[in-house]
């Protein structure tokens, strides 16, 4: 048992830069209280003491926040920043070293008895806000966005953001600080979005562009080529494209100065 909590206390350093010791740790994270109250009380939900076992569950979400179904199934080194509104149903299965931040769902989609809830493999992060959804799984090292809603399984590696949730890239775990910049880059923060967040429209458009500058620079080649062959070309001056005109910054900048009032 002893062995267990240091391994939980470990745990919370490594993913909470905020932990300053290990009384703290041990007083003041409700997330660490809901656990060791559920290795509590899903011990007497497998050995068919189920009332008991809820009514343990009732008394740690009122103190903690965070409501575990007795009957889950949570591996070692689980971890909730934060807790506050996580819930977890009764069929949902957790690995060894997950983290979920506040907000978090693992919800079922059916009233119908069996599997209903999802299964998340080790490493797995979920963001805050984020709803996992049905008998799904999330595989190994996957992360899901904050106030993503999934409801499809989830590969291993993968960054999940979204509603619905949509895979954005396949992830790396050959090289876990490109893998990091490259959460940075598409959207996923535990926390929220960030004003880099992977936007589809966006990637279009870029590649759009890509696209476009592309074809300019083959037109100038053949250009070129025909004058060099003595053969005349008429020039045609295009309109550059001013990349000031889409930030919102720049808009925004425009709208106030139209707005201000003139003076006399």
């Amino acid at each position: 048992m002893f062995r267990r909590l240091r391994e939980d206390i470990k745990s919370v350093f490594e993913r909470d830069p905020a932990a300053r010791n290990w009384f703290e740790v041990l007083t003041c994270y409700p997330g660490m209280h809901a656990i060791w109250s559920y290795r509590i009380y899903n011990w007497l939900w497998r050995h068919k003491v189920k009332w008991l076992a809820r009514f343990l569950g009732l008394l740690t979400r009122w103190f903690t926040g965070v409501e575990i179904h007795p009957g889950a199934t949570i591996g070692r080194r689980f971890f909730i920043d934060h807790a506050t509104g996580v819930v977890i149903g009764e069929t949902a299965v957790i690995g060894n070293d997950c983290t979920l931040y506040h907000g978090v769902t693992l919800g079922g989609t059916t009233w119908n008895p069996g599997k209903r809830h999802p299964t998340l493999e080790d490493d797995v992060v979920i963001g805050a806000g984020a709803k996992v959804l049905g008998p799904i799984t999330v595989k190994k090292g996957a992360r899901v966005g904050s106030n993503s809603v999934v409801i499809k399984d989830v590969p291993e590696r993968a960054t999940v953001i979204g509603i619905p949730g949509h895979v954005v890239r396949d992830g790396d775990g050959n090289n876990p600080e490109l893998r990091k910049r490259i959460e940075q880059l598409i959207g996923f923060e535990a926390y929220g979005e960030t004003s880099i967040a992977y936007d589809p429209v966006a990637q279009v458009i870029s590649s759009m562009l890509q696209h476009s500058r592309a074809v300019d620079q083959q037109l100038k080649l053949c250009r070129d080529a025909l004058i060099k062959a003595n053969i005349e070309v008429p020039k045609v001056d295009l309109p550059g494209i001013q990349a000031n005109d889409f930030l919102d910054e720049h808009l925004s900048q425009k709208s106030e100065s139209k707005n201000k009032p003139e003076k006399d």
